[in-house]
């Protein structure tokens, strides 16, 4: 991993080339971001350029007050909520409010029998974090997926330090709450 600070600076001189290692060092944390919040395939991949776009635009902007990865994912954050209110505004309904639909972890794509069958904790993981309200997905997946601080998340979904804290602990209680209701214990932990 090449240090952000080198890569910004080598695009700002004019090495484009280096903008592409800018790219690919950067993806996966877009791409769990975008995809943790935006449910269609073809708007997922639309979003993850826009943001890179958005962050070669505002390169010049950027001040190394954080870290490159908590800037850019900031503007991942702020894209597929943009994204969400301009194309779905009911999709936003849930930014604020927890999730009540008891079916909703059962209307996943795969669906309980076929995660049961497949004996895949992680798939039941994936779908049970999917499950969640928004804003629990996203500091649950920026939390453990791409291993972001706490002062980090705060920073790219602009909350307080002390609400991510209790979002990422609802959210885990909610995700158990959700994987116990589906499954026998025993079933997670194989």
């Amino acid at each position: 991993m090449v240090d952000g600070r080198i890569l910004i600076e080598k695009i700002l001189a004019g090495d484009l080339a280096t903008y592409e290692i800018f790219v690919r060092q950067y993806q996966k944390l877009v791409s769990h971001i975008v995809f943790r919040m935006v449910g269609n395939e073809t708007d997922r991949e639309d979003i993850c350029q826009e943001v890179f776009i958005k962050a070669y635009r505002n390169l010049s902007k950027f001040q190394f007050e954080s870290k490159v990865s908590t800037w850019i994912g900031k503007i991942a954050h702020n894209t597929a909520i943009n994204y969400l209110a301009k194309k779905r505004p009911t999709a936003l309904a849930d930014v604020g409010e927890e999730d009540t639909d008891a079916d909703s972890f059962q209307s996943l794509a795969v669906g309980p029998e076929g995660l049961a069958e497949s004996g895949d904790v992680a798939a039941r993981l994936r779908a049970g974090i999917q499950s969640l309200s928004l804003p629990y997905r996203t500091v649950v997946t920026l939390y453990h997926l791409d291993e972001m601080s706490y002062n980090e998340i705060a920073a790219v979904m602009d909350l307080p330090i002390n609400t991510v804290k209790s979002h990422l602990f609802r959210a885990r209680q909610k995700l158990k709450e959700k994987l116990l209701e589906q499954y026998d214990p025993e079933d997670l932990c194989q």
